[in-house]
């Protein structure tokens, strides 16, 4: 159990959520391990298949409180509301915000300048690590050209711009993240990104991983009340959850790129994992896919200091955290969103 931000979130499995005066009660083999206030609470998230008392989902709909079912992967199930929230005027918000570019790119260019941030620190620590057998001239030249995309990034003015920059970064980001392989380099060689589909086991990973984040973006997003189709860099498209695609930009080399080169590098994939299909497509094998997938919980529940926040957290939250950091923002809380900054 974690409180951030007046919300709940609970991941511990086999617990009940019930209602003891006007605190919520968690019970773990029918004990109560731990009592909050209801007047402390604005959210409740629950991750697995916790159950919760008709009394306890009856007050918090009473006293507006969201209640927010996920699954243990993170996939949103559903949310109980009461009959008057805040979601309808954050989520008019967010549509105002969407078709107004300036406003948009407020947004947005944060969310690369973390990306950018990160995308440096993950060389950086490459480099640092392994100085001996990288060609650190050559990171050196990346991270400084990424260092000056981030400035770039943060004070542009237009989304067409900041669309430019964040491509010209990831472009130069992946110009040397093969220098972070250390491991299987006749099998997992990257020599570029490529996806739809993609032809090399690096990018099968990768691609696997970001589908993953995505998913579990969106439903951290659906959670705190955001529509996740309604984006601020990424424009409205049928079918496209434009606002995960979002926030999980600066994700991406903290919870994706960095747990795909942990499993190459520790020799946790290989190349019997994968096989090529007709049109040269390179997949996981099924089996290989929920090894992928264990693995990634099990990196999900280790912990992290927030940057911000400055206290600590399990990875798998970093998404709900920030999709609440958003709201915050949103919401007039704070004076810009603040991205993950992570060293």
């Amino acid at each position: 159990m974690k409180q951030l931000l007046n919300t709940v979130y609970i991941s511990e499995p086999n617990m009940y959520l019930a209602l003891k005066g006007k605190n919520l009660n968690l019970l773990k083999d029918k004990q109560s391990i731990a009592r909050i206030p209801l007047h402390n609470i604005e959210a409740i998230s629950t991750f697995g298949h916790q159950g919760a008392s008709p009394a306890l989902m009856g007050e918090c709909m009473e006293k507006n409180i969201n209640l927010t079912f996920f699954t243990s992967s993170g996939r949103f199930r559903g949310r109980l509301t009461g009959e008057v929230n805040g979601n309808v005027t954050l989520r008019k918000k967010q549509y105002r915000l969407s078709d107004d570019e300036n406003e948009s790119n407020k947004i947005a260019r944060h969310m690369i300048t973390g990306k950018i941030y990160n995308s440096e620190q993950l060389l950086k620590r490459t480099l640092r690590d392994h100085t001996l057998r990288v060609d650190a001239n050559r990171i050196n030249q990346i991270i400084n050209r990424l260092q000056e995309s981030r400035a770039a990034a943060i004070s542009c003015v237009s989304l067409d711009e900041l669309r430019g920059i964040e491509g010209s970064a990831a472009s130069s980001y992946y110009s040397v993240f093969n220098e972070c392989i250390l491991q299987q380099k006749e099998v997992f060689l990257f020599r570029g990104r490529n996806r739809r589909p993609p032809l090399d086991p690096v990018n099968a990973l990768l691609s696997f991983s970001y589908s993953l984040l995505a998913s579990e973006s969106a439903a951290a997003l659906e959670g705190v009340g955001l529509d996740s189709y309604v984006g601020f860099l990424h424009r409205d498209r049928p079918g496209r959850t434009s606002l995960a695609l979002d926030l999980m930009e600066e994700l991406r080399p903290v919870i994706a790129d960095r747990f795909v080169l942990k499993i190459i590098n520790r020799n946790q994939v290989s190349s019997k994992d994968f096989i090529v299909k007709e049109n040269r497509a390179v997949i996981l094998k099924d089996e290989a896919r929920r090894n992928f997938l264990k693995l990634w919980q099990k990196e999900k529940q280790k912990e992290i200091t927030h940057p911000y926040l400055k206290e600590k957290i399990q990875w798998g939250l970093i998404p709900h955290v920030q999709a609440l950091l958003l709201t915050r923002y949103l919401r007039g809380d704070l004076d810009a969103y603040p991205p993950i900054l992570i060293r």
